[in-house]
C-alpha cells in the first residue's frame, strides 16, 4: 500500500469513527447556539492550518452556510494583522489572540480554540483569558489529552494523530456547527 492509499484509508477510518463525538458535538453545539440566542458572540482563534479553518467557519457564520439568514455573531482572532503584529513585537506572539478577548470578549461568548496538537502557547493563552472573563471554552483538538483540553470546558477530540486527518475533523464539526446554528435560530 503506497502513502496516498493509507492516508485515504485512514481518513476514511477517521471519518467514521468520528460518529462516537456526535453526543459531546451536541453539548457544545447547543451551548453556542444558546449564547447567540443570547446575544454572544462566538470567537475562533488557531494557527497555521487552523488559523484558516478559524477565518473559514467565522465567515460561514457572519455570512451563510445553506440559508440566507441574519448574520450570526462570529470573529476570527487570526485577521486583524495590525493586533498580531502589534501584539506579537509589543508584547509577546503568545498574546496575539489573549489580548483581543481580553478587550473584546464578554461573559456570554464563546471562544472555539482550535490546534491539531493542544499545545499551542498563543491558543493556550486565548483560553487563559477567556476562562478568566466568563466566556464558555471550547477546544477542538487530536486524539490525545493534552494542555489544550485540560483547560476548556468542552474539547472535540479527533480520533487522530496525523495533522492533515484531524484538520479534516474540525473543519467537518466546524459545518456541522454552523448548520445546526443556521437550522435552529431560523426556527
Amino acid at each position: 500500500m503506497d502513502s496516498i492509499d493509507k492516508y485515504l484509508e485512514e481518513s476514511a477510518q477517521v471519518a467514521n469513527d468520528q460518529k462516537q463525538l456526535k453526543s459531546v458535538f451536541m453539548i457544545i453545539a447547543n451551548e453556542v447556539l444558546k449564547s447567540v440566542q443570547e446575544g454572544g458572540t462566538v470567537f475562533f482563534c488557531g494557527n497555521g492550518g487552523s488559523a484558516a479553518d478559524s477565518q473559514h467557519l467565522a465567515a460561514e457564520l457572519i455570512g451563510r452556510f445553506k440559508k440566507n439568514r441574519e448574520p450570526i455573531s462570529s470573529i476570527a482572532l487570526t485577521t486583524d494583522t495590525s493586533i498580531i503584529t502589534s501584539t506579537a513585537n509589543d508584547l509577546s506572539y503568545s498574546e496575539i489572540f489573549s489580548r483581543q478577548l481580553l478587550g473584546i470578549g464578554k461573559d456570554k461568548d464563546i471562544l472555539i480554540a482550535i490546534s491539531t496538537s493542544g499545545e499551542s502557547k498563543s491558543v493556550l493563552k486565548a483560553v487563559e483569558a477567556a476562562n478568566s472573563i466568563g466566556l464558555l471554552t471550547v477546544g477542538f483538538t487530536g486524539k490525545e489529552t493534552n494542555s489544550l483540553s485540560n483547560i476548556t470546558k468542552y474539547s472535540l477530540h479527533i480520533p487522530s494523530n496525523e495533522t492533515g486527518i484531524i484538520q479534516q475533523g474540525h473543519i467537518t464539526f466546524g459545518q456541522m456547527l454552523c448548520l445546526y446554528l443556521e437550522e435552529n435560530i431560523l426556527n
